[in-house]
C-alpha cells in the first residue's frame, strides 16, 4: 500500500491546466539485469610495430593482430620477449574471441623518418619496420588562370575562385614552372604575392600560355601491402587539405608540419630532385637493443589518460577480465600484473613460470613470491609449430590459457573451474610432471598442464595463488568478479534516485531476479534460492544516518560452487551371504 501511494503522489505532481485525457508512464518493478562478459583478455607485449603510447588496441582475430601489430618476432632479436605473437595466436586458437594488445618497446628503440624545409614524415611508432615505409608526392594543379594586370604587388587574374590566402603557387610558361610563389592577400579576382614577379606574366590572349595555377600534391604512404592515398595536399597552414590536417589519421605515419618557406616547389619537402614526382623511404628506425628492455617497459608509466605506456595504459579500460604479459617472469613485472588486477577487481591474472624451472622446490620459490586471489600460475610451457622457424618451439602457456578461460566461459560458464580443459594447437610440453610432483605443486597454487594418456594435454589445476581458503578456486573468484561487475553496471539507474522504500524494494527484485537465474544456471548451490543467496536491502542494512548521508546499501551473500577436485570412489567388498 505504501508503494501505491508513492506512485499516486508521484501522479498528482504532473501539472494538469486544460481539459483532456491524460496517459503518464511509470516504473514501479524491476529492472531487467544482463552479466558483464569475462572473456575479453588483455595482453602486453613486444611488437614489430604499433602504438607504444596511448590506449590499448582491440584486437578480434590474429589476422587482425598481425595487420596492427605485425608477425613473430625472432629469437635472436627479442629472446625471453618475444611471446606476445605466438601468445595471441594461441589465444584465439583456443577459443578466444577478442582482446586488448598493448605494445612495449625498447626505450631506445625509434621511428624512422624524413624531414626537410619544415616538414618531417616519421612512421606511427617506433621500430625498424618503418624503414620500408614508402612515401610518393606527385604534384598536383589546381585553378589554372591568366594574369590580365599588375599594379605593383597587386595581381588581377581572370578567374581568382580557387586561390586562397596562403596558397603556394606556380607560374607556368609554355606547360613548364618558371617559379614558384605564395599568396599573402586574395579578394576576389585581385590577389597579393609574397614576392616580386620577374619578367612579363600578363596574358590576354584567348589561349593564355602564361599561366599561374595553386601548387598541391597527391601523396600515396604504403608499406607491404598496406597502402593509404591522399589527394589534394596543400603546404597552406589555413587550408582543410594542410598536410597534417588531412594526413592526421593515418595508421602509418604522423606528420609534423611548420609553415614552408615561401616561393618553394611544394615536393621539396621531400628533398626531390623531380620537380614532379617524389619516392622516398622513411629511415632511421630501430627496435633498440634488447639491454634497454627494461621490468619499467612492461609495467608502463601513467602520464595521465592517452599517454599511459605498457601495463599503466590498461587503466583506459574497464572490460577486461583477464590479463596476461606472455614470458615475462619477472616478479616485479608479475606482482605489478598482480596489483594492477587487485586493485581494479574486475580482472584477473594469468601467470607464467621461467621455463627452466623444472624441480618442484624451484617452482615453488617462484609461485611463493605471489600471494593474490587476482592471480593463477601455469606450468610448464607448451610446444607448438614455429612457423617463423618452420619448427617445434615452447612458448608459454598464459595465452592458451586465457583462451581456455574464455571458451569455458562461453560453453559452461564462468562458475565452471577452466580445467580438465584440452589445450588446443599443443604438441607437447617442456617439462612432464607425474602425480607424486603435482601432489606437491597443486596444494601451493600452481596449477600443471598435464600430457594424459588418452586424453591429449589438457589444463590440470584450477587454483589460484592465495593462501586464503576461501578463494583457493579460480572459478569462485572469476565468479565473484562476474557477479560484483554485472550489479555495478547494471544497476547505475539506482543512482540520485529517491532513497525511499520504493527503490529498495526495486533494487533488491532486481538483484534477486539476477541471483535466481545464476542459481538456476548451476553457478550456485542450494535446494532452494534461500540456500543459494540471500539479499537484504532496507532499514537492518542503512542507518538513517546513511540514508542522510546518499548511502544506498544493499547487503548481497551467495554460494558459489566449487569444483570437483578429488573424485573419490570408496569400494569395498562383501560376502554374498551378508
Amino acid at each position: 500500500m505504501g508503494e501505491k501511494r508513492k506512485l499516486q503522489n508521484q501522479k498528482n505532481m504532473a501539472e494538469y491546466l486544460s481539459p483532456g485525457v491524460y496517459v503518464e508512464e511509470f516504473e514501479s518493478g524491476m529492472r531487467p539485469m544482463e552479466g558483464v562478459s569475462t572473456s575479453t583478455a588483455g595482453f602486453v607485449g613486444m611488437a614489430e610495430k604499433g602504438n607504444v603510447i596511448g590506449t590499448p588496441e582491440f584486437v578480434t582475430s590474429f589476422a587482425d593482430f598481425t595487420r596492427k601489430f605485425g608477425g613473430y618476432l625472432s629469437e635472436k632479436a627479442y629472446g625471453e620477449y618475444r611471446y606476445l605473437a605466438y601468445s595471441v595466436e594461441q589465444f584465439f586458437a583456443n577459443g578466444g574471441s577478442r582482446c586488448y594488445v598493448m605494445r612495449t618497446a625498447a626505450s631506445d628503440a625509434a621511428a624512422a623518418a624524413v624531414s626537410a624545409n619544415g616538414v618531417t614524415i616519421a612512421a606511427a611508432n617506433p621500430g625498424k619496420w618503418g624503414n620500408e615505409v614508402r612515401v610518393t608526392a606527385v604534384r598536383a594543379n589546381k585553378g589554372k588562370t591568366a594574369v590580365l594586370e599588375v599594379n605593383g604587388d597587386v595581381y588581377t587574374v581572370a578567374n581568382g575562385s580557387a586561390f586562397a590566402e596562403g596558397d603556394t603557387i606556380a607560374i607556368c610558361e609554355d606547360g613548364k614552372v618558371v617559379a614558384y610563389n605564395k599568396i599573402t592577400m586574395a579578394q576576389g579576382n585581385t590577389i597579393t604575392l609574397a614576392q616580386p614577379v620577374e619578367g612579363d606574366i600578363v596574358d590576354t590572349d584567348a589561349v593564355p600560355t602564361k599561366i599561374l595555377t595553386v601548387c598541391e600534391m597527391n601523396i600515396e604512404v604504403a608499406y607491404r601491402d598496406q597502402v593509404e592515398t591522399y589527394e589534394g595536399v596543400s603546404l597552406n597552414v589555413g587550408s582543410a587539405s594542410y598536410i597534417s590536417k588531412i594526413m592526421s589519421k593515418s595508421e602509418l605515419v604522423k606528420v609534423d608540419a611548420e609553415e614552408v618557406a615561401d616561393g618553394v616547389n611544394p615536393l621539396s619537402i621531400f628533398n626531390a630532385a623531380d620537380a614532379e614526382k617524389a619516392v622516398v623511404f622513411l629511415a632511421g628506425g630501430s627496435d633498440g637493443s634488447k639491454d634497454q628492455i627494461t621490468d619499467d617497459v612492461f609495467m608502463g608509466v601513467d602520464g595521465g589518460p592517452g599517454k599511459r605506456t605498457g601495463l599503466a595504459a590498461f587503466k583506459e579500460l574497464n572490460n577486461v577480465s583477464i590479463m596476461a604479459i606472455p614470458g615475462v617472469t619477472s616478479p616485479a613485472v608479475q606482482l605489478a600484473l598482480v596489483t594492477h588486477c587487485t586493485n581494479t577487481g574486475a580482472s584477473f591474472a594469468v601467470l607464467d613460470v621461467p621455463q627452466d624451472l623444472v624441480k618442484p622446490n624451484d617452482v615453488l620459490k617462484h609461485r611463493e613470491k605471489v600471494d593474490s586471489d587476482y592471480a593463477a600460475m601455469y606450468h610448464p610451457w607448451i610446444q607448438i609449430y614455429d612457423a617463423l622457424n618452420k619448427k617445434p618451439s615452447y612458448i608459454p602457456p598464459s595465452g592458451a590459457v586465457c583462451g581456455i578461460y574464455a571458451r569455458s566461459d562461453v560453453e559452461r560458464g564462468v562458475h565452471k573451474a577452466p580445467a580438465n580443459e584440452v589445450v588446443f594447437n599443443c604438441i607437447g610440453l617442456s617439462c612432464l610432471y607425474n602425480k607424486a610432483e603435482q601432489d606437491i605443486l597443486n596444494p601451493a597454487g600452481v596449477n600443471l598442464i598435464r600430457a594424459l594418456p588418452g586424453q591429449g594435454i589438457r589444463v590440470w589445476g584450477a587454483r589460484t595463488c592465495s593462501s586464503n581458503s576461501l578463494w583457493k578456486y579460480v572459478n569462485v573468484r572469476r565468479l565473484f568478479i562476474y557477479l560484483e561487475e554485472s550489479i555495478k553496471s547494471q544497476t547505475n539507474w539506482a543512482v540520485f534516485e529517491p532513497n525511499d522504500e520504493m527503490l529498495w524494494s526495486r533494487v533488491g527484485r532486481t538483484i534477486r531476479a539476477f541471483l535466481r537465474d545464476m542459481w538456476r544456471s548451476g553457478a550456485l548451490v542450494g535446494s532452494s534460492e534461500d540456500q543459494a543467496f540471500y539479499v537484504n536491502i532496507g532499514r537492518d542494512t542503512m542507518s538513517q544516518s546513511d540514508i542522510l548521508n546518499g548511502r544506498l546499501i544493499c547487503e548481497i551473500g551467495v554460494a558459489p560452487s566449487r569444483p570437483a577436485e578429488f573424485v573419490i570412489f570408496r569400494i569395498t567388498q562383501f560376502m554374498e551371504e551378508s
